[in-house]
């Protein structure tokens, strides 16, 4: 099974098994990660899910969609490696991805 690290708001690293399939963000809320709060859950309307992707991971990814872009622009912190985690489709190709939780806004 792909393994996802996730570094929380606190600095602590968890390392998940992800079911392919899942988006990152479903992957984090089964692990009971509860820093995503995903209030939409999951239709790319509120970037509560907001994560900033490690760089080496980043052109593994779809492009930005224009919806993900703007919902992002409302992110405190949000950098060239940000993206809504509900946004991205996990699996095999992802294996090892480690992402980054954003800023509670």
């Amino acid at each position: 099974m792909p393994k996802l690290i996730v570094e929380t708001r606190a600095g602590e690293e968890r390392e998940i098994d992800g079911a392919a399939g899942l988006s990152v963000m479903e992957v984090i809320r089964e692990a009971g990660i509860d820093e995503i709060l995903a209030l939409c859950g999951g239709c790319c309307s509120c970037a509560t899910c907001h994560v900033h992707v490690d760089p080496a991971f980043v052109a593994l990814l779809p492009p930005l969609g224009q919806d993900e872009d703007d919902l992002l622009d409302a992110a405190s912190d949000r950098d060239s490696t940000s993206r809504l985690s509900c946004q991205i489709e996990f699996g095999p190709a992802l294996d090892g991805l480690r992402v980054r939780v954003g800023a509670d806004d």
